[in-house]
């Protein structure tokens, strides 16, 4: 197989863990006889120091040409001083809309070895293996109008969702439960919401399309509490733009440690970005010491989200599991009785396990 992936580091620690992502896909790619070529350009601060804004054109080209792009990082106090259309998370903004990526992907899965650092009890959290799907480019966020009145003393946003919105992002947590354990939960407020009505009906109606899916309707302030008292229960969940940036963010901190979070943001023929949920971390840059393994992961979800990859991916996912029960791990994870480790010194465990 062969693939032209765009490598976006971006900011602070991006750099770095950068690196150690485009090991791990040549050593894949080497081990099962694909060929990926690489390309990288500017985004975020970055960018703005090369270019004066924060996507250049050329970036966005590139990524438009590229079966998939991988992200480092974007931001940091350097550019807080700047104007606020083109501070570095524009960037990421601008890239997404110009690729048309509607559907956030946030696995959301407990590795053994951190499960201790968890803030739930190890009985509640083990076993959980979640992926949230929420829909990315519509909703509140988007609605139009979105204003002050009375003289600023009210204010309007515009919840707005169409048919065709909804569809696709519903057939996307289909599809996904499909490959996975034929669960899907979608999460909506349909004793308030219109909107949260229509996408009910629309849920029922491509359930019938995917007979081999169970699927399980529920409001979205039972889903947070679910997701504390019982998350192993979930497999994939469904939402719209909101209620997934909430729940995604509740979710992320079940499993101890957003150093190991992956994400993506895809589209319907394949194409995602793919970037590790954590940020820049600009005060540890340079140092050599940030957890690749974010990053890794979210390659690993690119190979199979993007290009079909299952068994590459599942390799890569062992290693990780396999590194961190050996007991290696970067300064922000804590593994008892471990070896902590590097950037580089916990990437190459990586890659020794993949060989």
């Amino acid at each position: 197989m062969k693939k032209q992936i765009v490598l976006l580091p971006g900011d602070g620690i991006g750099r770095e863990i950068m690196e150690s992502a485009k090991a791990v896909l040549e050593a894949i790619a080497k081990k099962y006889n694909h060929e990926f070529t690489f390309e990288k350009h500017a985004i975020g601060g970055d960018a703005i120091d090369q270019h004066g804004i924060p996507l250049p054109e050329e970036t966005v080209q590139a990524c438009q040409n590229a079966d998939a792009i991988l992200l480092g990082a974007v931001g940091g106090p350097k550019w807080d001083t700047v104007s606020p259309n083109i501070r570095p998370e524009k960037g990421l903004l601008g890239i997404r809309k110009a690729l048309g990526l509607f559907a956030n992907l946030r696995p959301i899965l407990g590795f053994k070895a951190l499960l201790h650092a968890s803030p739930l009890k190890q009985e509640i959290i083990e076993g959980s293996d979640i992926l949230i799907i929420r829909e990315l480019t519509g909703g509140l966020y988007f609605g139009e109008p979105r204003e002050r009145r009375d003289n600023g003393n009210s204010a309007v946003d515009t919840l707005l969702y169409t048919r065709e919105e909804i569809e696709r992002i519903v057939e996307k947590g289909f599809e996904s439960a499909r490959i996975r354990n034929k669960h899907l939960t979608s999460v909506d407020k349909a004793n308030v919401l219109e909107s949260s009505r229509l996408w009910r009906e629309i849920v029922e109606e491509k359930a019938k399309e995917y007979p081999d899916v169970q699927v399980e309707h529920l409001l979205v302030d039972a889903a947070a509490m679910k997701l504390i008292t019982s998350p192993s229960q979930f497999d994939v969940i469904v939402t719209e733009n909101l209620f997934g940036d909430i729940l995604s963010d509740e979710a992320s901190v079940l499993t101890g440690s957003l150093g190991m979070l992956p994400s993506a943001s895809v589209r319907t023929d394949g194409v995602g970005l793919y970037e590790p949920v954590h940020g820049s971390a600009p005060d540890i840059a340079g140092k050599g010491i940030a957890n690749p393994l974010g990053i890794i992961l979210s390659a690993a979800l690119m190979l199979r989200h993007s290009f079909g990859l299952d068994e590459e991916a599942k390799e890569i996912e062992s290693a990780v599991n396999a590194c961190l029960e050996e007991g290696y791990h970067t300064a922000d994870l804590a593994i008892k009785n471990g070896h902590q480790v590097g950037t580089i010194e916990m990437t190459n465990a990586v890659l020794e396990y993949l060989k």
